[in-house]
């Protein structure tokens, strides 16, 4: 299979084998039943302490014969590198590239296998000497392979990131290399370190004094933290990507694709538009069935049983589109978007086994990732893991055996997209009418919050449900990136938990909203500044001119039957407000909203009233040039998965509305569209609990198939559906 070849084909691919390696026969053996039932890519997962044992001492034999088997079948190399997974050599030879805590203390993992965590976090590349050896040995790995023309793509880290926190208990890289690096990137962002004592706050006399906070407390929202986090999460990641990215295109003369995939995006936060930024896309895994539902949603089940339409539909909306939708918009326009590993088999961790997918579970998952914009799929893995702590899990085969239901439906779905590859296998997603605002900067504000922090990202998750429930499409639009996808692109756009902002980024949303644009802002926008300052007024001074207001009040209210799911103990009398549901007043009447988490109130100064706690102004509309500023005194997006209720959803549909915002399709069915300039895919799902059956009509179009080629019957330009629950079905229409 030649790079011209696959390039027009719907990537469908799996992955062979995690060390220690089976025989190469039975992988030649997956190999062809891969090919029989339609699969046009495998996965080959290379090890650096495997493949250099010895420095400079390489063999590559058994990835050269598997990728030229490969070729004899036509199967296309998905290649990832490992390089966390380091020799033990380059341990001994540099022993100072060690990552350091936040203790001090070197963190002393040296893996030996892909398990636990594909060798993280591995050394620290910023030593110099360990960051050479990498880029010597990823310039002969790719010298070697490379003059397989049927190796398609590379992938140079196996989900991205340290994972610190979790393998080794604390945050990294404190070394004297990362710190060094940390210091330069001031002096570049601040001009010099009289500007970064004037961000920052502090006095410090020498370049060298400068340092990440490390008080045993943990983070104290101090700037330094803000920063800090911003660096590690952004700035020594994307040097590290950028580093391997640059040694593989040098070293090969086809110039594939280079890429690196996350275990998942990091939802609020806009740290993979800038991963995605140094390499040609970034791409994700996803296991839907690995955890659904957060404590604070209605739907935990706490330590009881969860429901099963409740989990199904969980593992749609949020571990898949809301997943791949966030991917899709962190990579540049029309870039591809890579499910890089997908869950083919059961969950299996140590001693706990999950749920085997069926067939209908492989259907759904597989088109609700193509329904946001996925554009390739490679499942992990082909057959179930050996390794003890994964044992027997993930693999769309069983341990043995040639076959299972899982596997022939991957094989039809696929086939199926292959056959239509001009439409799935680019990107071919309309852009949404609606985005939601993202912004590193006040990410790591929440990130830096010792209580709290965590309120950001569930407010962003409960807006993306609200409009997923409600059938319309949304992207999500960072900050840093408006160059790429202008703000002016969307009727509406939505600000999450809008605390830190800085006056930089209020003015371009004020630019917006007087260009035409739509903005829905939650309470507080811009209290602090972006460094964690609290700011005079409370209020950004930019956004409170925006919306005609003045501060007057921000308080805690108490949720419903005073839960506590959000809540942070009440210390004494008088630091809540009672639970209340804000009244629609002027452009809102007739509707209630609930008030979560905060309530801020309002003195107007230009602006209309449109919600009412009481006596008090809880919410304001104004008019700017030719678009409309909304200013919503409480957290909307926390009622997305928390105390639903209907009334506050109909307010919410209501103010959509007045922004131009409706649903994709008027019916029960969610609709997500993929379209060519001859061709469209309308893909419904059925998010309700039975089947339902719709008329939907398909006048203009000379042409209306099924995906799977289903019997269907068009009466009055109008085809009726009949769709199973949380089944999706597939139309393609030609022009």
């Amino acid at each position: 299979m030649n790079l011209q070849k696959f390039s027009t084909l719907f990537p469908l691919g799996s992955h062979l084998c995690r060390m220690p390696m089976p025989p190469t026969s039975e992988m030649k053996a997956d190999m062809e039943n891969l090919r029989r039932h339609g699969f046009n890519l495998v996965k080959l997962q290379e090890h650096w302490a495997w493949d250099e044992p010895l420095e400079g001492k390489y063999d590559f034999s058994v990835y050269e014969e598997l990728i030229d088997y490969a070729g004899k079948l036509d199967l296309g190399v998905y290649l990832g590198f490992t390089c966390e997974q380091a020799p033990v050599w380059l341990w001994r030879k540099h022993p100072d590239c060690r990552m350091i805590g936040r203790n001090g203390l070197p963190v002393a993992y040296e893996a030996t296998a892909t398990l636990p965590c594909d060798g993280k976090p591995g050394p620290c590349f910023d030593h110099a000497g360990a960051r050479a050896d990498m880029v010597r040995f990823l310039t002969q790995a790719v010298q070697t392979l490379g003059a397989y023309e049927n190796v398609v793509v590379w992938n140079t880290w196996q989900e991205t990131g340290y994972w610190a926190e979790f393998l080794a208990g604390q945050h990294v890289c404190y070394c004297p290399n990362t710190l060094q690096f940390y210091r330069e990137w001031l002096g570049e962002k601040y001009g010099d370190l009289d500007g970064v004592n004037r961000a920052w706050g502090t006095r410090f006399g020498e370049w060298d004094y400068v340092a990440p906070d490390r008080s045993a407390a943990g983070c104290e929202s101090l700037p330094q933290d803000i920063d800090w986090f911003f660096f590690m999460d952004n700035v020594q990641v994307s040097r590290v990507l950028k580093t391997r990215y640059d040694a593989i295109k040098a070293a090969d003369p086809l110039q594939r694709s280079v890429f690196a995939h996350k275990g998942g995006p990091q939802i609020g936060s806009g740290q993979d538009w800038n991963l995605a930024r140094c390499q040609d896309f970034l791409g994700s895994s996803t296991y839907p069935a690995w955890g659904v539902t957060k404590p604070w949603d209605d739907e935990h089940p706490g330590d009881g049983r969860i429901e099963k339409h409740t989990a199904l539909l969980n593992e749609v909306w949020e571990n898949i589109s809301m997943r791949f939708d966030y991917l899709r918009c962190s990579n540049r326009p029309g870039a591809p978007v890579w499910a890089a590993e997908f869950q083919g088999g059961p969950v299996s961790t140590r001693f706990q086994k999950g749920r085997v997918p069926d067939a209908a579970d492989i259907r759904r998952w597989m088109l609700s990732a193509v329904a946001s914009g996925t554009t390739a799929i490679s499942f992990w893995v082909t057959r179930v893991e050996i390794m003890s702590s994964e044992a027997n899990g993930f693999g769309l085969l069983d341990s043995v055996g040639d076959d299972t239901p899982r596997f022939a439906e991957a094989a039809r779905v696929g086939t199926a997209l292959i056959n239509h590859a001009d439409l799935f296998a680019q990107s071919t997603t309309p852009t949404p009418t609606v985005g939601i605002f993202i912004d590193e900067n006040l990410f790591n504000f929440m990130t830096s919050i010792k209580e709290g922090g965590e309120n950001l990202t569930y407010s962003v998750r409960g807006w993306y449900r609200l409009l997923w429930d409600a059938g319309i499409p949304v992207d999500f639009v960072c900050s840093s990136t408006l160059d790429e996808r202008p703000l002016a692109d969307y009727h509406a756009i939505i600000m999450p938990l809008p605390l830190a902002h800085s006056e930089e980024t209020a003015g371009k949303l004020a630019e917006y909203v007087n260009g035409g644009g739509n903005l829905i802002c939650e309470a507080a926008p811009g209290r602090l500044d972006e460094h964690g300052f609290c700011r005079r007024g409370e209020l950004s001074p930019t956004l409170a001119a925006l919306f005609g207001v003045q501060h007057k009040g921000f308080q805690l209210v108490r949720e419903p039957g005073d839960a506590k799911r959000w809540s942070p103990r009440e210390r004494t009398w008088g630091e809540y407000r009672n639970a209340t549901m804000l009244t629609g007043v002027g452009p809102l009447a007739g509707g209630e909203l609930r008030a979560n988490l905060y309530l801020e109130t309002y003195t107007l100064a230009g602006g209309e009233a449109c919600l009412r706690a009481g006596e008090d102004i809880a919410g304001v509309t104004r008019a700017v040039g030719a678009g409309h500023a909304w200013l919503i005194g409480s957290y909307i997006g926390h009622g997305g998965t928390a105390h639903r209720d209907k009334v506050s959803r109909a307010l919410v549909l209501n103010l959509l509305k007045q922004c131009s915002i409706t649903p994709a399709h008027p019916g029960k069915f969610l609709l997500r569209k993929r379209i060519t300039k001859s061709k469209e895919a309308w893909l419904f799902t059925n998010p309700k609990a039975e089947m339902m059956t719709e008329k939907v009509s398909v006048a203009g179009f000379s042409k209306v198939t099924d995906l799977f080629g289903e019997q269907m019957s068009i009466y009055n330009d109008s085809v009726s559906l009949a769709i199973e629950s949380l089944d999706v079905r597939v139309l393609i229409l030609e022009r």
